[in-house]
């Protein structure tokens, strides 16, 4: 006999473990957080010793399993953000970053076109088997943040994680490390810090009246594919402009889920609005390092701008034009 609702409902309530945890593989984690905490003592009274040298953590990431990861955490700089600076690096040609790392000693002139990111199994063995690499990581977390094109391309969030300060264990620096690994989430998850707002004080700064959510037509027509728009101009009743942002720190499998969402979308507006137009705000490393996707993205949109200065200024011309030519 099927169980009634209230029956599963109190199985849930009544046996519910809270928090599950498997203790062998608790054990085992363990383990591995012990070791790199062994590791970084060990560090520490390198440095205490002998002084704050380049050599020393050139060692660390050479010769300890885990060498990188204990790196990443004393200063707080996250493998996914290293993995990012690396590509950008090898995307990049700026003379004082490329001395800076010894890019000539072990990029293979890739080509911007066919770059595809490392991982972390690339960057490890590159590590192990190139000095000049090794020793510019290093040098990445000794002296980058003196680099001006990092000064301007990394978030000063980040940037202060490039700190010799805390390759010298000092406590203030320590305290600092702490503290950004707790404000992380909810540094990333401020609405002033999301690009979305660079679109709303242009559109402010216009004068020009906007709304956020469902396309009127959509939601009676098309309401198992209509998706939450980001910018529709002027209202959700009467769109001359839809605009769609999608910035990309990371890549993930999902863009080519989300750039087929995309073109559905755009075939719906031209069908509901045929004199509407659908732009696109794309940007970020993830879409660079994910082109088949990023190719597919763009054909969504009548039209695609980046957060670069230049893109900004055009798509207030834009706006501006539209909206005049529309009048």
């Amino acid at each position: 006999m099927p169980r009634t609702r209230e029956e599963k409902f109190q199985t849930v309530i009544q046996k519910n473990t809270f928090y599950f945890f498997n203790p062998k593989f608790e054990e085992k984690y363990e383990g591995y957080v012990n070791s790199l905490k062994e590791t970084l003592l060990n560090v520490k009274n390198r440095v205490e010793t002998e002084g704050l040298k380049k050599e020393i953590f050139e060692e660390l990431i050479s010769e300890k399993e885990n060498g990188l990861k204990a790196l990443l955490a004393l200063t707080g700089f996250s493998n996914e953000f290293l993995k990012r600076l690396i590509t950008i690096i090898r995307i990049v040609d700026v003379p004082e970053l490329n001395n800076l790392v010894f890019k000539k000693k072990w990029n293979k002139n890739e080509s911007g076109e066919n770059l595809n990111e490392w991982s972390d199994e690339q960057i490890k063995r590159l590590i192990k088997e190139n000095e000049f690499f090794r020793k510019g990581i290093v040098n990445l977390f000794f002296e980058g943040a003196t680099i001006p094109f990092l000064s301007q391309t990394i978030p000063l969030f980040e940037l202060k994680k490039l700190s010799l300060s805390k390759l010298k264990f000092e406590i203030p620096e320590m305290i600092d490390t702490l503290i950004r690994y707790k404000e992380k989430g909810s540094y990333s998850g401020k609405r002033d810090n999301n690009p979305e707002k660079v679109i709303e004080k242009i559109l402010e700064r216009l004068n020009i009246t906007w709304e956020a959510g469902d396309l009127t037509e959509l939601i009676s027509n098309a309401p198992f594919s209509k998706r939450t728009m980001d910018f529709i101009i002027p209202s959700k009743s009467s769109p001359q402009i839809v605009i769609e942002s999608s910035f990309l720190a990371t890549t993930s499998s999902g863009q080519g889920d989300k750039s087929k969402t995309e073109i559905s979308i755009d075939a719906l507006i031209k069908e509901h609005y045929p004199n509407a137009v659908f732009i696109g705000f794309v940007d970020g490393i993830g879409w660079y390092v994910r082109k088949g996707d990023l190719e597919r993205m763009v054909t969504a949109y009548e039209d695609v701008f980046t957060f670069h200065p230049d893109e900004l200024k055009r798509f207030e011309e834009f706006l501006i034009n539209k909206i005049k030519s529309d009048a």
